[in-house]
């Protein structure tokens, strides 16, 4: 008997998360130098300085456990959103916080449903606990459809995950539409919307999905720390639910898992409005530029409520973009061969890409 024999079959045959390489290899590799990364949605100003230094004082105390309670983070952030402390569960970034559902609710044999495309560790987390995934395709205009995904639901489902605004596409669905599903959903399914990007959000009628977690206690909000405050290195997010699913989910999780830097820097991130709003502001002016500029090259894009934008640029973009030093997300991974997923960069970023883009544009026009 080999090893693989001893594995299970759902682990075996699990196709794991494939994230790009460092920039310092892919500028080795190529022979590049001075490259830009347009790829991963992270924060292009940088972390927040307040949480820099909050971290660097107190660098001296990592030889401590940290808090495994994060009870100053917990207080803060609780008095913040306006819930209870016990509602709060915190994890190694978002990505723990659905391992954690997913170890509490499902297993094999049950289903969880979500719209595809949309984040590429839904069914990674699905499949590495032996469930299935019910995979319900958005619509031509790479919105959720949200009566498709309630028929979509069996006896056999557990957990319906919906992320808004999505990732890739950057699309948001409104309060009405999203009313009208969570109440049309069976009372033993959960739901989970995932907001990694809600503070982005610019349509006045997002929902507001923490009101309604007193009206259907299975409901769970997941947000991060790695778009707005720039935290993407130090892995914190957190979930938002009934008090009585969150004491399942801490059952669940390791003790420190989340480290001591980490909590410092979250907690200190949460006071830095002045980093918050300048994000704000470039990123607006970023989608504004990018939006009307790639329109300009013939490119179509959707409209996104994310610090990132879906656009339709024909096969091999990403690889000529990457031999210029221009690192834009691929979307293969997700069917979409022609398309890329451009993170909002900073303007003279964005200026580049789209002057590469024209460039590379303009000698395929030439040679056809």
């Amino acid at each position: 008997m080999s090893l693989a024999d001893l594995i299970k079959p759902h682990i075996r045959s699990l196709a794991p998360y494939q994230p790009g390489k460092p920039m310092e290899e892919l500028e080795r590799e190529m022979g590049i130098r001075s490259s830009i990364k347009l790829a991963s949605n992270e924060n292009p100003l940088g972390p927040s300085p307040l949480a820099v230094e909050a971290m660097r004082n107190a660098a001296s105390e990592i030889h401590r456990y940290p808090d495994g309670a994060s009870f100053a983070l917990r207080a803060k952030l609780s008095k913040r959103l306006g819930v209870a402390g016990n509602q709060l569960v915190f994890g190694c970034g978002g990505d723990e916080i659905l391992e954690l559902i997913a170890k509490t609710l499902i297993g094999p044999g049950d289903e969880v449903v979500y719209g595809w495309p949309s984040f590429a560790m839904y069914p990674i987390v699905v499949q590495g606990f032996g469930a299935n995934s019910v995979q319900v395709p958005l619509t031509d205009g790479f919105e959720h459809d949200l009566d498709a995904m309630l028929a979509a639901i069996t006896d056999r489902t557990r957990v319906v995950m919906v992320c808004n605004p999505n990732n890739p596409t950057g699309m948001s669905f409104g309060a009405s539409e999203f009313e009208l599903f969570a109440a049309a959903l069976p009372d033993d399914v959960v739901l989970v919307v995932d907001e990694a990007y809600f503070e982005f959000v610019r349509r006045p009628d997002f929902p507001d999905v923490l009101s309604l977690i007193a009206k259907r206690p299975g409901t769970l909000v997941l947000r991060t720390f790695s778009k707005i405050y720039g935290l993407a290195g130090m892995r914190i997010g957190y979930g938002i639910c009934d008090a009585e699913l969150a004491s399942y989910l801490e059952r669940a999780r390791h003790p420190f898992n989340v480290n001591r830097m980490a909590e410092v820097a979250a907690l200190a991130a949460l006071d830095d409005a002045e980093h918050v709003a300048r994000t704000l502001e470039v990123n607006a002016a970023g989608v504004e530029y990018l939006t009307v500029e790639l329109g300009r090259l013939g490119v179509k894009t959707w409209p996104t409520d994310t610090n990132y934008i879906l656009a339709h640029t024909g096969s091999g973009i990403f690889e000529e973009l990457l031999e210029t030093g221009v690192i834009v997300r691929p979307m293969t991974g997700f069917g979409l061969t022609e398309y890329v997923r451009i993170s909002i960069g900073l303007p003279e970023e964005n200026e580049r890409l789209i002057k590469t883009l024209s460039i590379i544009l303009e000698s395929r026009g030439a040679d056809s």
